[in-house]
């Protein structure tokens, strides 16, 4: 007498939970070998090699029957130790899914065995991992049949298995026997689950009450309401009303998936009329079905292969049942399925916005998220597969590509993410509402159900087991308090679960102490219990289950091509966030049982994160540009040179025109008429481009982090990286600087773009929550800088500063005449002459080298910028002084004397002719004197800019400049003072360039300097030989920029002495003053012939008295006494007159 099964001993469970994930496990493992097997770069080398081909073909042939003695197989000896260490992960996951066979065929028996009853309405945890047990079985062994070279791959392995262990690997003829059973392995499966029917047909008949209601077309879904908190006001706060919870989140294509698998294995039961219409259905649903990842079958193909396999059944008729459900799948399911995702953009978008609104409706329904969640996951993977899979050219029907094209499937993926969002956040008032409910409706409703049990007169006694598990469950949610929740204690209802879980499988059998089918009620009751701590402890879960969409992670084009299509289209910015979001789902696709492809999948979320929101700020930072580039031309149109038009226009309005026929033009048009608006319909370009602004910056502004791997990407620190780069190159382009034709854009005219751009940027604060004033304080501090710290690139400052020295003062210094230092304008300004260069033509030098344009220049380079511009400058007076002191030493024996002979004429008048290079002397000291002028003109400017800038800061640097005593303190206080624009009376940036000069062939410094005094006093009367040292009483200056001498000669001297000397400036220059005064004295003392020669001496006359004027260490007194001031006065007044006759 057999003795009877106890369900309890069973534990299946147990056994369902465990070989469920394990099967998922193993479909992950033969999913990355398939793929691994089918790409070249991957696979071991060994199997691409064209010499081993015929070993390959012999294995392929004979296998599994190998003699692995044969002479073909030798070749295998010499690489056995790469084989076996290749192959091995490859050989052990297919020995791996034999076990899993074998445990899954037992469970299997013993449930057929136990005569389960399976109704996925009462026992919805059985019956569920019953089904996904077989459909990942399927699965399985079907994807196992795809894979390529497995046969080689597995007989290889146990050749070289055996050349090293001299003996085959003990799991090899089982191993081989399954290869070849399930070649076509639905043949193979159909014959194991003949007994097993038993079981599976009542499982798939009780989804014929569930999966009717959920596939329904989009105009049925609006006229039920589903979805819709609207649709009855009155019961918006009551829990929904529903006895099969968990079916109504149920993945519809699980759903379809055990149909139409099921079915295949028991196709002689299609007779009956309710499986029949699940099959009819399901199959009309579409023409894909997954079976792991982006692992497909064109699933009609694939059951008309196999019923045509199976001979003596005469399915003729079902054979053309399929084709026609299949005509009908491609005809109409595709417009099916785009309408539903229509439905759903609305749906879901209306439960978003009333959940944020109120969001203690998350408690009552809560269901209708991870409803929401499930059907349009669902709607994506469907739309994925078919997608990437289009159907053979073979079939007549042509397909819409609008339909599977859906430019606004980026706002459903963001109101599903939405939703997802706002359970995380509100999850406190999730866990305090359903445990409220627990403990004060489901525990009282359990423990009545209970005593019915109890009480019920059919039952005998509640068997000990199931009276536990009962016992248990009502005490564990009976003593939940919502103090829990306010104390953020941690829940934990798995044990809950899991004994539910047993209970069902221990009420289910026959035989059964307490019958399950006998208390629907406390079935469906417990089920409701099962959700409701569900959404106490595993809220994540549950979200990862319902609205998972790590299957993009195997959809990359298709993935890359939704989110190039959301940036085309304006409409889709604001939903473009969701892509990144959506890569921190990639890691969800792994599993246990594969780590290996852990890295290789977070990589790729990473990657793709990154690339998103990359593309995102480049799309922002585009729209930012050209917004930007509109304002800069709004801006320029207001420029004060622009008004000169309208002035002549408005003058000639006035002037009688007695030629009628020539009339002016039309009006240009004045800035402001693009702000006049006739119609607010009109979208100007403007309008569009904020639009997009909007949107972007929304998308950026969604969340503040997005969690990839390991990886956490806050999306607004992105974009600022990227806008930061973005306005340091337009900065630096709005310079307009061009190397090879030396054009710059005016400093003023920059900064007038820089400060509209500004103006733009500020106005992205009320887009985007950023600091823009962190971006400032990051990009303008490196414009002082000679190079920025982004890319190393040269900046406004080394730019302006090149500009300056290498293109306008060198042509200063080289077209003399033509470019003229005015101390009177303040400015270097271009001179009309009869043979001005077609180079200077264009360059006004006034238009860049007057306060105006400086200030502009100190405006946009900061006293750093300046710094840097001043140490460039006496970079190169310091190469002059150097080239002036070799001029020294070449005539320092005639210097020498002349120092010591300069009050006797004679002498004097030899010696000079003995001295060289006095014009070479005289242009040096010119060049520097006009860098010293530019220099004393940015110091200028940049005094006006601080002073307006930072008074009080300025006003204490005065100060300290006034007061501190001559001592060590003054250096600092100096170079601060300089720094700051203020005049020393030698600037610190020169002594720094002439103290880090080489001593010139070892010669006495100070004894140069001195002669150096003596050779520019001597050699100055020579100026009044040239045309151009004529002074110009309009510009307060000499054409030939000599009056520039006078700060070159006091800086000079300044820090020569200062640097070599004892501190005898004052002696020195008394020296300089004295010879200079003897050499022009001897000027009016000189012939007739000589005084034509001299005709420019007046304007050399003057120039001794802008030395004294300029100089801090001599007074009038001193010139007076060394040259008389009638002759200063009568300079002046001649060359005043001679300047009002050439005007």
């Amino acid at each position: 007498m057999s003795r009877a099964m106890v369900p309890s001993q069973q534990k299946l469970a147990e056994k369902l939970t465990i070989l469920n994930d394990r099967g998922r496990g193993m479909l992950t493992r033969i999913y990355n070998i398939k793929k691994m097997l089918t790409k070249t770069d991957s696979k071991p080398a060994f199997l691409s090699d064209k010499s081993l081909d015929s070993v390959f073909k012999y294995l392929h042939k004979k296998f599994p029957n190998i003699d692995n003695h044969a002479g073909a197989l030798q070749v295998i000896n010499n690489i056995k130790q790469d084989v076996v260490k290749s192959l091995s992960l490859y050989y052990f996951t297919f020995v791996d899914i034999m076990d899993f066979k074998d445990h899954v065929v037992d469970l299997l028996t013993t449930i057929d065995a136990c005569q389960v009853h399976m109704d996925v309405t009462l026992n919805y945890d059985l019956t569920v991992n019953y089904l996904n047990l077989i459909s990942t079985y399927v699965s399985l062994m079907i994807l196992m049949s795809r894979v390529e070279d497995r046969r080689v791959v597995l007989s290889l392995y146990n050749v070289a298995y055996e050349y090293l262990n001299a003996s085959s690997d003990p799991s090899f003829p089982r191993l081989g026997q399954m290869v070849i059973d399930y070649d076509i392995p639905l043949r193979k499966l159909s014959e194991e689950f003949v007994p097993h029917s038993r079981v599976v047909v009542p499982a798939l008949l009780s989804l014929h009450k569930i999966y009717p209601k959920r596939n329904l077309p989009a105009d049925q879904m609006r006229a039920t309401g589903m979805l819709s908190l609207l649709a009855e006001p009155l019961k918006i706060m009551n829990v929904p009303n529903t006895d099969m919870v968990q079916c109504e989140y149920l993945s519809l294509d699980s759903m379809e998936k055990w149909i139409i698998f099921s079915m295949m294995l028991c196709h002689t039961y299609l007779q009956e009329a309710q499986l029949w219409d699940l099959w009819k259905t399901a199959l009309q649903s579409g023409y894909i079905v997954q079976l792991c990842r982006d692992e497909v079958l064109h699933i009609h193909s694939y059951i008309n292969t196999f019923f045509e396999s199976l001979k003596g059944h005469n399915l003729h008729k079902r054979i053309t049942e399929v084709k026609d459900l299949q005509h009908q799948a491609l005809q109409s399911s595709p417009a099916i399925h785009r309408e539903r995702r229509k439905f759903l953009r609305s749906a879901l978008k209306e439960l978003a916005l009333i959940f944020t609104d109120q969001p203690g409706l998350l408690g009552p329904k809560g269901l209708y998220v991870f409803q929401a969640l499930a059907v349009a996951r669902d709607e994506i993977h469907w739309l994925l597969r078919h997608f990437d899979n289009p159907p053979s050219k073979k079939h007549t029907v042509k397909l819409s590509q609008e339909d599977f094209v859906d430019r606004q499937l980026p706002e459903l993926l963001f109101n599903m993410e939405e939703l997802k969002s706002l359970l995380r956040k509100y999850n406190q008032v999730v866990q305090r509402y359903f445990v409220q409910y627990l403990a004060g409706y489901d525990a009282v409703l359990l423990n009545q159900l209970i005593q019915e049990i109890t009480n019920d007169s059919n039952l005998a006694h509640c068997p000990e087991d199931e009276s536990v598990i009962l016992s248990s469950l009502y005490n564990t949610i009976a003593g939940l308090s919502v103090k829990q929740v306010e104390a953020n204690e941690v829940f934990d209802f798995r044990g809950v679960r899991l004994d539910w879980f047993r209970l069902q499988a221990y009420t289910s059998v026959s035989r059964a102490g307490l019958v399950l089918r006998d208390h629907q009620d406390l079935g469906k009751h417990l089920n409701m219990i099962v959700f409701h701590t569900k959404l106490v402890d595993y809220l994540d879960e549950l979200i990862n289950e319902t609205g998972d969409l790590s299957i993009y992670c195997f959809y990359h084009q298709i993935f890359e091509h939704q989110f190039k299509q959301c940036m085309e289209f304006p409409a889709q910015h604001r939903f473009s966030i969701v892509f990144p979001i959506i890569c921190g789902h990639f890691m969800n696709a792994t599993h246990e049982l594969c780590p290996e492809e852990r890295h290789s999948i977070g990589t790729t979320s990473v990657q793709y994160a990154h690339w998103f929101l990359k593309e995102m700020s480049d799309e922002v930072n585009q729209v930012i540009t050209a917004i930007c580039e509109e304002q800069c031309m709004l801006n320029y149109k207001l420029l004060p040179k622009h008004s000169a038009a309208s002035i002549l226009q408005s003058s000639n309005k006035h002037k009688k025109n007695k030629d009628k026929k020539k009339q002016v033009g039309p009006e240009e048009e004045k800035p402001g008429t693009e702000s006049v608006r006739k119609n607010r319909e009109n979208f100007t370009r403007m309008d569009k481009l904020h639009m997009a602004l909007t949107e972007l910056c929304y998308a950026i502004n969604h969340c503040n982090v997005i969690q990839v791997w390991e990886h956490g990407f806050v999306p607004r620190e992105f974009f600022i990286q990227h806008l930061e780069t973005r306005f340091n190159k337009a900065l630096v382009g709005m310079m307009m600087y061009n190397p090879d034709t030396s054009e710059i854009a005016k400093p003023s005219e920059l900064l007038s773009s820089v400060k509209a751009i500004m103006s733009v940027l500020q106005g992205l604060e009320n887009y985007v929550q950023i600091d823009i004033a962190r971006v400032f304080n990051s990009v303008l501090p490196q414009q002082t800088q000679a190079t920025d710290s982004f890319n190393g690139e040269k900046t406004i400052t080394a730019n302006y500063t090149n500009w300056y020295l290498e293109v306008l003062l060198r042509r200063v210094t080289v077209n003399i005449g033509q470019i003229v230092y005015s101390p009177n304008h303040k400015a270097f300004v271009t001179v009309a002459t009869d043979n001005n260069s077609k180079e200077n033509l264009y360059l006004a030098a006034e238009e860049y080298a007057d306060l105006t344009e400086l200030r502009a220049l100190a405006e946009l380079i900061g006293p750093y910028g300046m710094r840097y511009l001043g140490e460039r400058l006496m970079g190169h007076v310091a190469s002059q002084v150097d080239e002036l002191k070799k001029l020294v030493i070449q005539n320092k024996e005639v210097l020498f004397n002349m120092r010591t002979s300069f009050d006797k004429p004679e002498v004097m008048r030899d010696l000079f002719r003995r001295l060289g290079n006095v014009d070479s002397v005289l242009m040096r000291m010119t060049i520097i004197g006009i860098l010293l002028s530019f220099r004393s003109l940015a110091q200028d400017a940049l005094l006006d800019v601080l002073e307006d800038r930072i008074p009080f800061l300025m006003a204490s640097v005065q100060d300290l400049q006034h007061f501190v005593p001559n001592m060590k303190d003054t250096k600092v206080v100096n170079e601060m003072a300089s720094a700051a624009g203020l005049s020393c009376d030698i600037d610190p940036l020169l002594i720094s360039a002439l103290r880090s000069q080489k001593n010139v062939a070892n010669e006495s410094d100070y004894e140069l300097a001195c002669l150096l005094m003596v050779f520019v006093a001597v050699s100055i009367p020579t100026l009044a030989k040239k045309d151009v040292s004529v002074f110009k009483a309009s510009l307060e200056g000499n054409l030939s920029n000599c009056h520039c001498l006078a700060k070159a000669v006091n800086q000079i001297a300044g820090a020569l002495f200062t640097i070599h000397g004892p501190g005898d400036v004052s002696d020195r220059l008394q020296e300089f003053l004295a010879l200079a005064s003897s050499s022009l004295l001897r000027l009016g003392q000189s012939q007739e012939q000589e005084k034509e020669t001299f005709k420019n001496r007046e304007s050399v006359y003057i120039l001794l008295d802008l030395i004294v004027q300029e100089s801090p260490y001599l007074t009038m007194d001193l010139l007076e006494s060394c040259f008389p001031y009638a002759l200063l006065r009568n300079a002046y007044h001649t060359v005043y007159k001679a300047s009002a006759v050439d005007n």
